[in-house]
């Protein structure tokens, strides 16, 4: 997932360096989108882990 999260940062700022506001601001919010997500996830999975213990 932070691949992905890479991948649209980087496309995002390709197209604000080249000046296409819409396409930038689009890429940016799925990033910021998948991170939030995959926050998410890893604080389910820390939850879980301590739940469970070893």
């Amino acid at each position: 997932m932070l691949r992905w999260i890479v991948i649209f940062l980087v496309i995002a700022l390709i197209a604000a360096v080249l000046g296409f506001g819409g396409i930038a601001a689009g890429a940016a919010g799925i990033a910021k989108i998948i991170f939030y997500i995959f926050l998410v996830l890893l604080v389910i999975s820390l939850i879980m882990h301590l739940v469970r213990g070893r």
